[in-house]
């Protein structure tokens, strides 16, 4: 006898969104076994640089932690460009632009397709207050790695 092999979850490219709605990921990228090696000005400079180098996503926003960094970005014109796209040509961009880097990513992302502007905005106040959530700051405002292009701000270094 053949079992009926169990239904799947639809994949974030499966799910239908209006057309004229902009789709927006939540992308977390972890350095492997947690280095703590991205939080700082020489690395912050390259990530910067990577963003401008990125040809098919915009980053809204973004939130780089020692270890992890968090992001939120939108496929420039394919709505059906893989999240992996985005995830492979950061960490390769990011590589190329600090040249000497000694530390590997962990494979993959977790991602997650952001369904509304709400989601959206939640997701940012939840991501900007992670460095206050691990005590690295009192205030979100106060973690130089940071970009904010949803609200047209962006941290200082």
């Amino acid at each position: 006898m053949h079992m009926a092999q169990m239904a799947e979850p639809p994949r974030l490219w499966e799910i239908k969104l209006p057309w004229e709605a902009r789709i927006i990921y939540f992308v977390t990228l972890c350095v492997r076994d947690r280095h703590e090696v991205l939080a700082n000005g020489r690395v912050f400079a390259a990530i910067k640089t990577t963003i401008d180098q990125l040809r098919r996503w915009d980053v809204l926003a973004g939130v780089v932690m020692p270890d992890h960094a968090h992001w939120i970005v939108a496929p420039q014109l394919d709505r059906e460009i893989s999240v992996g796209d985005f995830a492979n040509a950061f960490k390769r961009l990011l590589r190329k632009n600090l040249r000497d880097q000694k530390w590997e990513w962990q494979r993959g992302c977790f991602d997650r397709l952001l369904l509304s502007d709400e989601n959206l905005r939640n997701e940012w106040i939840y991501v900007q207050d992670n460095p206050v959530r691990d005590g690295l700051v009192e205030r979100a405002e106060l973690w130089p790695y940071r970009f904010d292009f949803i609200n047209n701000e962006e941290g200082n270094l």
